[in-house]
């Protein structure tokens, strides 16, 4: 049996993060359409992070704040607010409007707040927050996108090479297959097989493979299954994309409760992503003692797009 919630959170936080423009073309073109995408875009978690202290609420993970810029006016800058809620939560529509709020008292009318509903409750579709009193009203509508809604459109999903079809199919797959290890472990090697034949880079295939191996964890048996099937497919097809960074090694390391294969398969795969390994990152991992943290660590080490990026993790986990 395997549990029915795991951490989506952090899943989701990386593949928004690496492939934020096609998140925006994905779920909503008609914003990507206004954007300036030859500026580029500047990710504010610090920013947001100070807001939502400030409001006294917890931020989860997957919550973003964007600066971009317009197309018909180079001067206009405007701050995309990205909340991924993954699980049905009754003051979500206040908290958007909470954070907006505060946005706008830091930034003013350019802040657009998005969010993208992961739950399986097709009932619950929170759009707006409003509060009235004595004929004072204050309110906040913001646009929504529900995933389960795209449970119809398996086969448009499956033509699709934006990296977000792939990311979309994962999600329902994870709460499709519910408590049941084989219905899940039949659906991780079919979506396997689907994004080895969707033709991707190598890279873009290794962010979407993390995400997959994320979202639909196994207990150990079925995992080593899974294992086996992956070695043998990269065989028959003489592709070697997942093997070649030795993904499977940490999870030797922390079920066999060894440590320093733990640190060391981190370090390994930071020194295969970016050739070397400064040494104060190395001495940090190595000063590790929690396997879990040590396996989420791996996780970022493969996702992750700089050394730098993956040091500032470091930091910030060894902090909390």
């Amino acid at each position: 049996m395997i549990k029915v919630l795991t951490d989506l959170d952090k899943p989701w936080e990386y593949i928004v993060d690496i492939y934020f423009e096609e998140f925006m073309v994905f779920f909503f073109p008609a914003v990507h359409k206004l954007i300036d995408w030859n500026r580029g875009y500047e990710f504010m978690e610090k920013e947001l992070q100070k807001v939502v202290k400030d409001a006294k609420m917890n931020r989860h993970l997957a919550d973003k704040l964007v600066k971009v810029w317009l197309k018909d006016d180079k001067t206009m800058v405007v701050y995309i607010h990205i909340d991924v809620q993954l699980q049905k939560y009754k003051l979500f529509a206040q908290r958007m409007f909470i954070n907006n709020y505060r946005l706008f008292d830091r930034y003013g009318t350019q802040v657009f707040s998005l969010a993208i509903l992961g739950d399986l409750n097709p009932d619950w579709r929170p759009k707006s927050y409003t509060h009235e009193f004595a004929g004072f009203e204050m309110s906040c509508h913001f646009p929504i996108m529900k995933l389960i809604d795209y449970r119809k459109k398996g086969d448009e999903l499956e033509k699709l090479k934006n990296p977000f079809a792939m990311v979309v199919r994962t999600h329902l797959k994870r709460l499709e297959t519910g408590r049941s290890s084989t219905k899940r472990l039949h659906e991780k090697i079919e979506l396997f097989k689907a994004l080895y034949q969707a033709n991707y880079s190598e890279q873009k295939f290794l962010d979407l493979f993390c995400f997959l191996d994320w979202v639909l964890a196994l207990p150990k048996g079925f995992e080593w299954q899974f294992h086996d099937f992956v070695l043998q497919y990269e065989s028959e097809i003489q592709m070697q994309y997942v093997t070649s960074i030795e993904k499977f090694g940490i999870d030797k390391g922390v079920q066999q409760g060894t440590l320093q294969n733990a640190q060391e398969y981190v370090i390994d795969t930071l020194k295969v992503r970016f050739k070397r390994v400064p040494k104060p990152v190395a001495k940090m991992i190595k000063g590790i003692d929690n396997n879990i943290l040590l396996a989420n660590l791996h996780r970022e080490a493969i996702l992750i797009d700089s050394i730098d990026a993956f040091k500032q993790r470091l930091v910030d986990e060894l902090q909390k």
